[in-house]
């Protein structure tokens, strides 16, 4: 039982909050800014913080008020040791007044602001406002502050913050310096993280803290929130094991066996594997989405993006066959497959049936054809008819059928040889192919122009001869393409 006479667990992420402009971590550019605003004494009457959940815009803005009531006056940021350092860190100064946008959304609420402001600061040199999420505020109080904000008296300053800048009025933004906080990088994440763990003396693995990272979508307070989320189970001992076991994660090992079964197109084994991971206690939508994400990292593997950050392991660590045996269209259209997996689940009989369904897609994923690419093994055949079968290339789209004499005909008995399409007859795509399949599928033979011998071959054999007479491998496309013809067989 924890001693209740011990100091209070402070989380992670309030133990961690800058206090200077020197820890923010990921913005340099609005570093760079105020601190330049402070040092040149160019102090605006109002700023407006935008940016994801979780990437400093409350922090900065305690921090300005700091630096602009800071005893010192440093131009760098506030000392933190001063009496109005110290006061305002903790949350009791008069002259610096944080206000919930969401809690105090009327216009009442902002009345009760414009009388504020007519008083001045009691010990510092601004009173200063932090709204945060202003974007709750309604339309008029949001035009009761208009005035304010425009003419404020010198030693008023307002701070806003929001996570949804679209929801600000033009009116607003237009009085107001804007700083876009971005996402923070995962290596920076990574590298604080591993600070973190040095500091209280826990041992963890750089693939369980890069994963840490990685799920904070560049958010450190989020990253902050897991961590102490995974330090609690994990015994002082962070490793990338324990938290698939516990957070129910399917691990790369296992994805990597799921894509090899699918490219060698064995679906007894993916399925096999598929209620392996599900008796593991993964659920279906978990599964679900790191199959996504796996399948998108190897897409971009597939197109050089090497970026361990993007692809979530290095990239040494996925299946060498499954990349070999998927090219980008195929892992596009795996990615694209378990992307509406996840979408129809929600209305699913069974969300199994959905993944499993979706297991099964992938099993003849290496057979899959795009429509780009039936058009190109189409256009492929189609020339491959003209120059090696005799027949005459239509004069235009659609054009009628030619005269009977222009139909490939079977040999006539006693030896005499076939008749070829007449100049300028033309026949409808569907029908060159119908041609073409008969003719294979009979094994009649035609006399093959294109062959120095000069004797007659099947025509089968003649369009995937060359005009040397040597057999010429068929692109993958029409290869593809005529493999899902029943009965046809191709050595």
């Amino acid at each position: 039982m924890a001693d209740l006479t011990a100091p209070a667990y402070e989380v992670t992420a309030t133990r961690r909050r800058p206090k200077t402009f020197d820890e923010l971590a990921g913005q340099e550019f609005v570093v760079s800014t105020l601190k330049n605003s402070l040092h040149s004494g160019r102090i605006a009457h109002a700023y407006l913080f935008s940016g994801p959940r979780g990437c400093g815009k409350t922090s900065a803005a305690r921090i300005l008020a700091r630096s602009l009531n800071c005893e010192k006056g440093t131009a760098e940021g506030p000392c933190g040791v001063c009496d109005s350092c110290q006061a305002i860190s903790r949350g009791a100064s008069m002259d610096v007044i944080e206000i919930d946008g969401a809690s105090n959304t009327s216009v009442n609420d902002v009345r009760q602001i414009k009388d504020e402001v007519l008083f001045p600061p009691h010990t510092g040199r601004y009173k200063v406002y932090i709204i945060d999420e202003v974007h709750m505020l309604s339309n008029s109080a949001f035009n009761a502050l208009l005035k304010t904000i425009e003419e404020p008296p010198p030693y008023i300053i307002f701070i806003f913050a929001t996570t949804e800048l679209h929801k600000v009025p033009a009116t607003i933004k237009s009085r107001c310096q804007q700083f876009n906080f971005r996402l923070i990088p995962i290596e920076t994440i990574q590298s604080i993280l591993k600070k973190i763990c040095a500091e209280m003396q826990i041992q963890a693995e750089d693939d369980a803290l890069f994963w840490i990272a990685r799920e904070s979508t560049g958010s450190l307070r989020d990253a902050y929130t897991l961590f102490d989320q995974v330090a609690s189970f994990s015994e002082g001992n962070i490793r990338s094991d324990v938290i698939r076991e516990k957070l129910g994660l399917v691990g790369l090992e296992k994805l990597n066996s799921l894509a090899e079964a699918c490219a060698a197109n064995d679906a007894s084994r993916a399925f096999a594997l598929i209620d392996e991971i599900l008796d593991s206690g993964v659920a279906i939508e978990q599964c679900v989405i790191d199959l996504a994400a796996y399948y998108r990292s190897l897409l971009l593997l597939k197109n050089g993006v090497t970026r361990e950050s993007l692809l979530g392991y290095s990239q040494n660590q996925f299946s060498a066959k499954a990349l070999e045996t998927f090219d980008s269209i195929r892992l596009e259209q795996a990615l694209d497959i378990f992307l509406a997996c996840y979408r129809d689940i929600r209305y699913s009989v069974s969300p199994r049936f959905e993944l499993e369904m979706a297991v099964s897609k992938l099993a003849w994923l290496s057979h899959w054809v795009s429509p780009p690419e039936l058009k190109a093994a189409v256009e492929d055949a189609r020339n491959i008819l003209y120059s090696q079968g005799g027949i005459a290339r239509p004069l235009a789209h659609g054009a009628a059928d030619g005269p009977a004499n222009g139909s490939l005909n079977p040999r006539q008995p006693g030896g005499s040889a076939p008749h070829h399409a007449a100049a300028g007859s033309g026949r409808s795509l569907s029908e060159d192919f119908k041609r073409m399949l008969a003719a294979k599928a009979s094994g009649a033979a035609y006399a093959d122009d294109s062959a120095d011998d000069d004797e007659d071959v099947p025509l089968w054999e003649g369009i995937v001869r060359n005009k040397s007479g040597s057999a010429a491998e068929m692109s993958p496309q029409l290869e593809r393409v005529l493999r899902l013809i029943p009965g046809t067989v191709i050595n």
